[in-house]
């Protein structure tokens, strides 16, 4: 299925290499203020062809908004952006299945009558609508007070060291054109530059936080604000972990070093860590919202590998000719910041509903 939510609903469509790909978004609240500038500042973040680690394919990653907006403010309607694409060179895939792609599950599935040319709808190319859509969601949040910020954590093995501390830190730093520390984005940097230099890719790990989200918010197990915004991160096409605070680091802690100790500040609780992440028995507590995506090494590499020809069943070998880039995760961070925002405002749109 290609649908999502409950408190909104997303629909995504479209193929990397089809005349576009786009997003139907239902169920914002009629009247919100949809501030252009932002949104086609924020697709900008994730377009390709801008930075030196990022695939040459250059796109505008302009959202055309065709219904649902009027005036600059929603109407209650279903809103459907479309981003077209104008940069696609299907010929530099010639239909051996590419390892670490979809080509051989879409096979599977589809029976080979899948538009697989560039990843097709199986691409990062789909992560485009998926900002669109949580730009969207960023503006809403925010005048509710919830503001959502993203940074690297690490590229290869250069981890970045530094927590930001505060909404003002993390704002600071997810503003960045390259959302780290500077020691560590130097580092980072080189991580990915050295794969490249050697026709290879490597991945990496953002982090995530939402701040201002009221407590309250959630449900238990299987609409767990956790299992919400992990649906979505790991709809992203390179996401292939997902944790929240201090994720699979609390096995290693005993109960003591893990609980959340509490305390009242002016007449609310509040904990003196935040180890869980803001969630609690899939609730949230009021804390700042953490979480981290891990991103696998872009699949498609310019060195030697071997694979199979699904036209006549040979094994062969294949050398990606295509534009690619070497390290996902610098253009990964909106896209995750995207994936965050669409979960908590899902899960705040169900919680009204649910008082109604």
């Amino acid at each position: 299925m290609n649908t999502w939510g409950r408190g909104i609903r997303l629909s995504i469509f479209g193929e990397s290499h089809g005349a576009a790909v786009g997003m139907v978004v239902d169920g914002l609240p009629a009247g919100e203020r949809i501030d252009a500038e932002e949104l086609r500042r924020e697709m900008q973040r994730r377009a390709p062809g801008r930075d030196a680690f990022s695939t040459a394919r250059r796109e505008a990653d302009a959202a055309e908004i065709l219904s649902g907006v009027k005036d600059g403010r929603t109407t209650g309607a279903p809103i459907c952006g479309l981003i077209r694409n104008g940069d696609a060179r299907s010929g530099d895939y010639d239909g051996s299945l590419r390892p670490g792609h979809a080509d051989w599950t879409a096979l599977l599935k589809y029976g080979g009558h899948a538009d697989m040319r560039g990843g097709g709808h199986f691409s990062g190319r789909l992560t485009a609508p998926l900002v669109f859509a949580g730009a969207m969601a960023k503006q809403v949040l925010g005048r509710l007070g919830v503001g959502v910020y993203g940074r690297i954590v690490a590229i290869g093995d250069a981890a970045d060291e530094e927590t930001p501390q505060g909404e003002l830190a993390w704002r600071a730093l997810s503003g960045l054109q390259f959302p780290a520390s500077a020691p560590a984005a130097a580092r980072m940097r080189a991580a990915a530059g050295a794969a490249r230099a050697e026709g290879d890719s490597v991945g990496g790990i953002v982090e995530v936080a939402a701040f201002g989200v009221p407590g309250g918010v959630g449900d238990p197990f299987f609409a767990s604000a956790e299992s919400v915004v992990a649906s979505l991160l790991f709809s992203i096409p390179a996401v292939k972990g997902v944790e929240f605070g201090d994720g699979f680091r609390l096995a290693g802690m005993r109960g003591s070093e893990a609980n959340d100790e509490l305390f009242v500040e002016e007449g609310v609780i509040r904990s003196r860590t935040n180890r869980n992440g803001g969630i609690l028995g899939g609730i949230t507590n009021g804390m700042p919202l953490i979480a981290r995506a891990a991103c696998k090494p872009t699949p498609s590499i310019a060195r030697e590998q071997r694979t199979v020809d699904p036209a006549d069943m040979t094994e062969t070998t294949l050398a990606i000719k295509g534009r690619h880039d070497p390290c996902i995760v610098l253009r990964a961070v909106p896209v995750v910041e995207a994936a965050l925002a669409l979960g908590v405002l899902d899960c705040i749109l169900v919680g009204r509903m649910e008082a109604r």
